[in-house]
């Protein structure tokens, strides 16, 4: 499935009355646990990885097993902003000895 990286930006735009309101033209940002239930259940997209970026601040990766996925930063308010989505998403497997 090909998905306009755009999309879950729209949707987010669209979804003010869920208590979403979008940030800024580039990221559209809410309660994460708003942004995380809406992943699920309109492109059935779960997490897949994750990482601390700058102190309290949280970025995960959910994909989707059609390829699509979307990243997400999570402030320590709680607060989520998608910053980046796109399609053909391949989980990387690192064989023991090979650099990456």
């Amino acid at each position: 499935m090909i998905r306009n990286p755009a999309v879950p930006f729209a949707v987010l735009g669209a979804t003010v009355a869920l208590g979403l309101a979008p940030a800024s033209a580039q990221t559209s940002c809410g309660p994460r646990e708003q942004l995380v239930k809406l992943l699920a259940d309109q492109y059935k997209e779960d997490p897949v990885g994750m990482g601390l970026a700058q102190p309290g601040q949280v970025l995960e990766v959910f994909a989707s097993s059609n390829g699509s996925w979307t990243m997400v930063m999570t402030m320590p308010d709680g607060k989520a902003c998608m910053i980046a989505a796109g399609d053909n998403w391949e989980m990387v497997t690192k064989i023991k000895g090979n650099p990456i």
